[in-house]
């Protein structure tokens, strides 16, 4: 069994991911920028080295650590592009110097925004294999997580650091809170719990992953552990619906009325159809979702529900 560090270990994933790598028999320290009583947990800002320096002194050390810390989504980005930028950036290279330092294996979470505008089938050696100008980067947040795994690189390049990259795909589920920066899954769902109108943007596609299949998959990193390694962790091909599918299911689940939809034109800086290769992680972490968007869908209404007293 392994002694691991999961930096954003009270996020949704994190939360849900230090959940399964317990199950497993591994030893978990979690550490986020929330205060609260969890065990083997710290309160840590990434931002600052020495605050990193007191977890690793405290509780090191580690034989992986996953860095799942950062500051999400595109609109949040935008608004507090500050933190953004220097959580996202300033934080991992903080993470990687202490692995330049002290040597544990580093799972780094990156996304799917990585491939921006890419019009082809999303597989990883598309950010290998074409100039830059035909994986746009949409927004700030792509462009830092795109700058992550440079760094990661390079490290890697530099010191042989031993690190793989993870691209998440619209990974949803329990655990999740709401903010206005949330995905679309749980603002969908919290909009219908509490009768708010849901906007709706025409011609957009997308596979949603249900956390724990993420999480599993990503947990098996720890027992085939292939340094260099980039892959995208998404829910099955056949499950691609188009974002007015999605709400519809919500709308199911939570009994709203269909008359809280608003349908819109496409939106402006986003892509549209994301269709995305999971064929890497399937061979080298026995990817298998199991749980389809109405089940997975449904399972995050009721935690919404419980954790919401709705």
């Amino acid at each position: 069994m392994k002694k691991i560090l999961v930096t954003g270990g009270a996020g949704s994933i994190g939360t849900n991911l230090c959940n399964e790598l317990r199950s497993r028999g591994h030893t978990v320290i979690a550490c986020d920028l929330l205060n609260n009583e969890r065990n083997d947990y710290m309160r840590c800002d990434v931002r600052h080295i020495r605050q990193i320096e007191i977890l690793f002194d405290r509780y090191g050390p580690f034989d992986f650590v996953y860095h799942l810390a950062a500051e999400y989504g595109r609109w949040n980005g935008e608004a507090y592009f500050e933190n953004l930028w220097e959580t996202n950036l300033i934080g991992t290279k903080n993470i990687l110097r202490m692995q330049e330092r002290l040597g544990f294996k580093l799972i780094f979470f990156s996304s799917a925004e990585v491939y921006g505008d890419y019009s082809g089938v999303m597989n990883e050696s598309v950010m290998v294999e074409n100039p830059i100008s035909d994986t746009y980067q949409m927004n700030d947040y792509a462009i830092t997580k795109w700058a992550g795994e440079l760094m990661c690189m390079n490290s890697a390049s530099m010191f042989d650091s031993e690190i793989v990259r993870v691209r998440p795909v619209n990974c949803y589920g329990p655990h999740e809170e709401y903010t206005p920066f949330r995905g679309f899954i749980p603002k969908f769902i919290f909009h219908a719990l509490n009768d708010k109108r849901i906007t709706v943007h025409s011609g957009h596609k997308r596979i949603i992953d249900y956390v724990g299949d993420t999480c599993r998959t990503v947990a098996n990193i720890t027992d085939n552990f292939l340094p260099g390694k980039a892959y995208n962790v998404g829910g099955k091909t056949e499950w691609e619906r188009s974002i007015e599918d999605y709400a519809q299911i919500v709308i199911e689940a939570t009994g709203a009325s269909k008359s809280l939809l608003d349908i819109k034109d496409p939106e402006r800086f986003t892509t549209e159809v994301k269709t995305i290769d999971f064929s890497e992680s399937i061979k080298d972490l026995d990817h298998q979702p199991i749980v389809a968007p109405e089940e997975g869908i449904a399972k995050t209404v009721h935690w919404m529900k419980k954790h919401y007293g709705i």
